[in-house]
């Protein structure tokens, strides 16, 4: 098993533009949802996606972060989207 400092660290490997972890890109799993959080900030702006524990279990094992990618890609693209 894989804690959230792993994930972060994949998800900065995928798109190093990002930032820090804990900063601008931040995961957490949420119990109740039983799913990942991903959480993307950049100045005010703030977005967040669930990403299922198969699709991280997968990424993390160097399968496929094809879900993954796409996620944190839409994201990005979204907040970037977004006036300052």
């Amino acid at each position: 098993m894989y804690d959230k400092k792993e994930l972060c660290e994949k998800i900065k490997g995928l798109y190093p533009d990002i930032g820090e972890c804990g900063i601008d890109v931040d995961v957490e799993y949420d119990e109740a949802k039983k799913a990942w959080i991903v959480d993307l900030k950049k100045a005010k702006h703030e977005l967040k996606t669930h990403l299922e524990p198969e699709e991280a279990d997968q990424c993390m094992e160097g399968k496929q972060c094809v879900s993954l990618g796409l996620q944190v890609a839409q994201l990005r693209a979204n907040i970037e989207r977004m006036p300052d």
